[in-house]
C-alpha cells in the first residue's frame, strides 16, 4: 500500500474521489463499491491485485470523499460519473468488478459503453424479482425510517461502529472493520435518493453486455441476493458469461470466503503473461 495515491478528478460534472496503486504499467481494473461503503471497502482485494493489475478503487457520488450533489442518485448519473473517471485517467479497456450496487453500475456500463469495458466481475449484483410498489405515504416513511437509521450511524464513533460491525459479521477479519466504519462515517444522507430512484430491468441490461462476465453468488439462505433461477436467467440471456458459486458466503462474498473469491477472480481475468486477457 506504500505506493498507492489518491486523487480527484471532474467527472459528470462532480468531482470523484479514487485511490490508485499503480500509474498506468499495467492491465487496468477499477472497482466499485456498494452502496453506504466507500472504494477504500475494496483494499484487500487491491492488494491481491496489485502485483498484476493497476487498481483503481473509486468512491461513488455522495459516498466516502466524492461529491454529494442534492440529486443525480439515478443508475444512469452513476454510470455517466464511472464512464467520465475511465476518460479522465485514461484507462483503457479496463476490467470493472463491482459489488451490489457497484455491480449494477458496471453492467450498464458495460451495456451502454461496450467500448470501455473489457471484463465483467459481479460480486452479488441487487438483482431480483420487483419490489411491490410502495404508496407516496409508505415511501415517505420508509425515507424517513432510513434517514434516523443513517443520523444514527453517523452519529457513532468509528471504534462503536466498528465493535457494531465485528458482532453482526463475526467472520469479517479485522482489516475490513475500519474501511468500513470510514465508509459510514463519511456517507452523505443525499443517497437516500438512491432508494427512490427508478430502476431499470436487469435482464435489458444484461442482454447488451457483449464482454465476458463473471456471476459471483454466494447462498441466498446466507443473505445472498442472487438465487440460483436469478443466475439461471442471466445465464439464458448473455452472450458470454460464467458463474461462480461460493458456498457459505451471503451479500458480502469477498468478505466471507476471501480465498474463494480471489481464486474465481484470479482464474477469470487470467494469471499469465497478459492478464486482461480472457
Amino acid at each position: 500500500m506504500s505506493g498507492w495515491y489518491s486523487g480527484e478528478v471532474l467527472s459528470n460534472g462532480i468531482s470523484i474521489h479514487y485511490t490508485r496503486t499503480g500509474t498506468g504499467e499495467k492491465p487496468p481494473v477499477v472497482l466499485a463499491h456498494g452502496f453506504a461503503e466507500n472504494g477504500r471497502c475494496w483494499s484487500r482485494v487491491a492488494q491481491a491485485l496489485e502485483s498484476l493489475f493497476d487498481v483503481v478503487m473509486y468512491d461513488a457520488r455522495g459516498h466516502g470523499r466524492s461529491s454529494a450533489p442534492e440529486d443525480g442518485y439515478t443508475s444512469e448519473a452513476r454510470v455517466e460519473d464511472l464512464a467520465g473517471l475511465i476518460r479522465a485517467l485514461g484507462l483503457r479497456r479496463p476490467a470493472l468488478i463491482g459489488h451490489s450496487m457497484g455491480a449494477a453500475t458496471v453492467a450498464m456500463l458495460a451495456a451502454w459503453y461496450p467500448e470501455m469495458a473489457r471484463c465483467l466481475v459481479l460480486e452479488d449484483p441487487p438483482w431480483g424479482p420487483p419490489a411491490p410498489p410502495r404508496s407516496a405515504e409508505e415511501e415517505q416513511i420508509f425515507i424517513a425510517t432510513m434517514r434516523t437509521r443513517l443520523e444514527r450511524s453517523k452519529a457513532r464513533s468509528r471504534e462503536e461502529l466498528i465493535a457494531r460491525c465485528r458482532a453482526q459479521h463475526p467472520t469479517w477479519l479485522e482489516e475490513e472493520l475500519g474501511p468500513w466504519a470510514d465508509a459510514r462515517q463519511e456517507l452523505s444522507p443525499n443517497i437516500l435518493n438512491i432508494l427512490i430512484a427508478p430502476s431499470i430491468p436487469w435482464q435489458d441490461v444484461v442482454r447488451k453486455i457483449r464482454c465476458p462476465i463473471l456471476l459471483l453468488m454466494g447462498d441466498a439462505t446466507a443473505g445472498g441476493v442472487i438465487t440460483s433461477q436469478i443466475a439461471d436467467e442471466m445465464a439464458r440471456i448473455w452472450s458470454c458469461g460464467r458463474v461462480a458459486h461460493i458456498s457459505g458466503a451471503g451479500h458480502n462474498i469477498r468478505r466471507e470466503r476471501f480465498d474463494g473469491f480471489m481464486q474465481a477472480v484470479l482464474d477469470f481475468l487470467g494469471s499469465g503473461a497478459d492478464p486482461g486477457v480472457l
